[in-house]
């Protein structure tokens, strides 16, 4: 198999649970360590190696941490096949210092490294209501305004819209619940813009 292959599998294969809980914002969700966790097995199965590191970068005028997932094919000798994500750093942030500031980004941004490496989606948990109905009843659709927010968005920073429905879990944008489509203008914002 190639490396391709292989990744293919991995990405068929793995899930990787939002198994940790926000009481704050009542919501699941994933971390960097959880998605590590689950590739794992995979890792020895298919032998494959991941390294995941970033690096800080300026981009006119603001600081992000720039994250990259690289996959390597330790039977081969092949690689990589990676993917890199990007969070901003806030200037400041109530409670925490610098290296707490830039450590929250790069968690962050190699968690969506990870997703995107992986293609993780937002398959919802089999004990749950949202996995039967695909949808919690009370969840709204996006609303017209997000979708040409999201659709601006798309153009400013690159990223496609094939892409974005990927890590979302959905078929189309217009699948996206009324928070989702707010989850994704609060992720893409964080982007920088598209290089001319």
């Amino acid at each position: 198999m190639t490396i391709y292959e292989k990744l293919a599998h991995v990405q068929q294969e793995m899930k990787a649970p939002k198994n940790l809980y926000n009481s704050f914002g009542k919501y699941k969700y994933r971390n960097a360590e959880g998605i590590l966790e689950a590739f794992k097995p995979y890792a020895a199965k298919y032998g494959l190696a991941l390294i995941v590191g970033d690096e800080v970068v300026e981009i006119g005028g603001r600081v992000y941490v720039k994250a990259t997932a690289a996959l390597y094919d330790t039977e081969k000798a092949a690689g990589p096949v990676g993917n890199t994500a990007y969070a901003r750093e806030d200037a400041e942030k109530k409670g925490m210092d610098g290296s707490q500031i830039t450590g929250a980004a790069s968690s962050y941004a190699r968690k969506y490294a990870l997703n995107g490496l992986f293609l993780l989606d937002d398959t919802k948990d089999a004990d749950t209501d949202e996995y039967t109905t695909g949808r919690r009843p009370e969840a709204k659709a996006i609303t017209p305004e997000q979708k040409a927010a999201i659709t601006k968005e798309l153009n400013r920073t690159g990223v496609s819209r094939k892409s974005l429905c990927n890590t979302c879990g959905v078929g189309s944008l217009d699948e996206l619940t009324e928070r989702d489509a707010a989850d994704c203008l609060e992720k893409l914002a964080k982007y920088p813009d598209r290089k001319a």
